[in-house]
């Protein structure tokens, strides 16, 4: 992890952010987006991804900061719309696949639960879908507790997709 950076997100890291995302919308259950992203939304969520509803990513350091590569970002969302949840916020956190099980995913998470804290939130909430068994035990690494299962909430793959809801007070 020597040569992976932490930082805020820039304009600059959506395609590299867009290539990790689209890869999980085809190919796998961890998001339920069904339709890959084009570069222009992929601008505008980054975009709205300012001050406590921060987006991060998670470069390769190695080539200076000209040659950021994104292996993963991560970012929090507001959890509801209603005013009662405002302390709440809601995690995503994606790592390139070939980047997995090498702390990336836990150096993301870790910081952006510390910019939850920082930002005056309370809880942080993780929808995961259920059998992603590597974002779960991340998540508990992480400080993370199941507090309940969403049963056949999501159909993706011609298949039903429960869904583990964790959270972490701070």
């Amino acid at each position: 992890m020597a040569d992976v950076r932490i930082r805020l997100a820039e304009p600059t890291d959506a395609p590299g952010i867009l290539a990790v995302y689209n890869f999980e919308v085809t190919t796998a259950t961890s998001t339920f987006d069904l339709v890959p992203r084009r570069l222009a939304e992929q601008e505008a969520w980054l975009a709205a991804r300012t001050g406590a509803f921060a987006a991060i990513v998670a470069v390769d350091g190695s080539a200076g900061r000209a040659g950021d590569t994104v292996l993963g970002f991560a970012s929090l969302s507001p959890y509801k719309e209603r005013a009662a949840y405002r302390t709440t916020v809601e995690d995503s956190v994606y790592v390139d696949r070939e980047r997995g099980g090498q702390g990336v995913g836990t150096a993301l998470l870790e910081r952006l639960v510390e910019i939850a804290a920082a930002s005056g939130f309370h809880a942080v909430m993780a929808r995961i879908e259920a059998s992603g068994t590597a974002s779960r035990a991340l998540h508990t690494k992480c400080g993370f507790e199941l507090v309940g299962i969403e049963r056949q909430v999501g159909r993706k793959f011609n298949r039903w997709l429960d869904v583990a809801v964790m959270q972490r007070l701070l």
